[in-house]
């Protein structure tokens, strides 16, 4: 959510980026809000108007009353009988346009960062840079599935009779090698500097309202029938909610953290050979990384942020690239985004395994999450990056790892969290 002082200073630049993001059908919003905001503002200054002359009455009647003119005491009380209940009314039509412009500016999207490439969707998302050489063997990669099930490493066929498409069982040392990562990930997040937290898993709607529009609540998130509880899509979720209406000590700032959980989302659309493979599920592993920081650091921890997602996945032997999201493809809520995507040798393309994103202070002012200088309180920035989402994460090690004969090598950031092994051979 913008600070509404943009649309009453600036309001062609709010329309301005309404239309670089190509939502045209939002433009009007920006007007409603600035003439629903000059109503909240009159009714708000006569209201306070009417508050001070109702006090300075008052004091008046106690005097009048202490001379004994009872009179003229009885006709000031019927006067400020009046004005409470034009202030009741004004105090009404306060809260009724409050909750009108709220329920606009929650759709209205974030001002972008300059650099944002203008597109319409994401086949306009611009390359940024590789990092490690992409190879394509000289043997066959099989589908990531084939290659799984070589080691008898997944059941997709006994998960649809448990829990339907989109749901597995992983086994083995392929499950065991889907842990190593995630374990590998935690380290390597704490090693870095990060706190490491488990979250909950779930959460209340006015927490996933503050970190996301509802477009993508309602494309996302599953909900806990007859309960105000969802189930997360990303541990960022409960992760920035953790500090909703604090007022965080602004020393402590920036707030590092690394989050491990399951996630849960509907992936609505998926079909095709996907159905059959691992790359769209409805349940996956994830460690995450959050920040919450000052105005002025955002951007340079966004850059640290999606460093460290590419450096993970170098130390696994997987070539990756950044992709810059066009605006178009940039969620309502986010200044600046880039997918991390993995080189997949099979399809002989970059796929996508994660994603940073800045929102600067959005979430923030959704959340009510703020900190204090000499000058006062303000809304603090808040980033979100994957460093791991498995399987997915998997896909990718698993087919830059495949050896000629179908084993598999362990990279070797991995061999710790496998027992010390360095290869998994094909199930006999």
């Amino acid at each position: 959510m913008i600070d509404i002082r943009l649309i009453r200073e600036n309001k062609e630049l709010v329309k301005e980026n309404i239309k670089k993001k190509f939502q045209d059908h939002k433009l009007p919003l920006v007007d409603e809000v600035y003439d629903l905001d000059i109503q909240f503002r009159e009714a708000k200054q006569e209201a306070d108007q009417l508050r001070a002359e109702k006090n300075k009455k008052s004091a008046e009647i106690g005097l009048l009353m202490r001379d004994g003119k009872k009179d003229e005491a009885e006709k000031i009380k019927n006067e400020v009988a009046k004005t409470n209940d034009r202030i009741a009314v004004l105090e009404e039509k306060e809260v009724n346009l409050e909750a009108e412009i709220k329920k606009r500016m929650m759709v209205i999207p974030n001002i972008m960062d300059k650099t944002v490439p203008i597109g319409k969707d994401d086949s306009e998302n611009v390359e940024n840079e590789k990092f490690g050489e992409p190879v394509v063997p000289d043997y066959e990669i099989p589908y990531h599935a084939d290659i799984i099930d070589q080691f008898k490493g997944l059941d997709k066929e006994s998960a649809g009779r448990t829990s339907g498409n989109g749901f597995y069982y992983l086994q083995g040392d392929i499950a065991r090698l889907h842990s190593a990562m995630l374990s590998y990930a935690r380290d390597y997040m704490i090693d870095n500097g990060f706190t490491y937290c488990i979250p909950p898993f779930m959460i209340r709607s006015d927490v996933v309202t503050g970190v996301m529009s509802f477009e993508e609540m309602d494309a996302m998130m599953y909900k806990i029938e007859g309960e105000d509880l969802y189930l997360i899509g990303t541990s960022e979720h409960s992760m920035i909610g953790k500090f909703k209406d604090q007022i965080v000590k602004e020393q402590e700032l920036p707030i590092t953290m690394t989050s491990y959980s399951p996630c849960f989302r509907k992936e609505v659309g998926s079909h095709g050979i996907e159905e059959r493979g691992l790359y769209r599920v409805h349940q996956f592993e994830k460690q995450e990384m959050i920040v919450i920081c000052k105005p002025e650091e955002s951007m340079d921890w966004y850059n640290k942020m999606w460093r460290l997602t590419v450096d993970f996945f170098r130390s696994l032997d997987v070539p990756v690239r950044t992709l810059e999201c066009c605006s178009g493809d940039l969620a309502d809520l986010k200044v600046k985004s880039c997918d991390v995507e993995a080189w997949s040798p099979r399809q002989k393309k970059y796929f996508e395994v994660g994603s940073c994103s800045t929102l600067g202070d959005a979430q923030a002012r959704r959340l009510g999450i703020r900190t204090k200088d000499e000058n006062g309180t303000y809304y603090v920035h808040t980033l979100n990056n994957t460093v791991l989402a498995t399987p997915r994460g998997l896909i990718a090690v698993v087919e830059n790892n495949l050896n000629e004969d179908g084993t598999l090598n362990i990279p070797k950031a991995l061999q710790p969290y496998m027992g010390g092994k360095t290869k998994i051979e094909l199930a006999k």
